[in-house]
């Protein structure tokens, strides 16, 4: 527990760095916090609505994978976007995308460790 909440302080640490530096000083980067609300929602609706008792996957969790994907994959895709145009440094950029490496490894720390049914779990919170 104390592992995933010191990679979360890293993780906003470095996206505070890409956007408070003086050399960048713009705060564009910060959009990205949408993203991380938004990435664990589709999967923990899934694992609410199925049943965990087939081996088989279901349409279901497939669904809340692939969006969480996207929204994953977008979280990486726009601080490109905003250096591609010029809205903010190629170094904000870089330090935006370690962020980003570390606050997702965080998530999905927690949901390797928490996301089993045993009486360890997050769903009794």
């Amino acid at each position: 527990m104390i592992s995933l909440s010191f990679g979360g302080a890293i993780g906003l640490m470095f996206l505070m760095l890409g956007c408070a530096l003086p050399i960048y000083n713009q705060y564009w980067p910060l959009f990205v916090l949408f993203f991380y609300i938004l990435s664990p929602i589709p999967y923990c609706i899934a694992r609410r609505l199925v049943d965990d008792t087939d081996a088989m996957s279901n349409a279901c969790k497939e669904l809340a994978i692939f969006l969480t994907t996207g929204i994953v994959v977008s979280a990486f895709g726009l601080p490109i976007v905003f250096a591609r145009a010029h809205l903010i440094e190629w170094g904000a950029c870089a330090l935006v995308l370690t962020g980003n490496t570390v606050i997702f490894a965080t998530i999905l720390g927690f949901f390797l460790v928490f996301g089993s049914n045993d009486d360890f779990s997050w769903q009794q919170w």
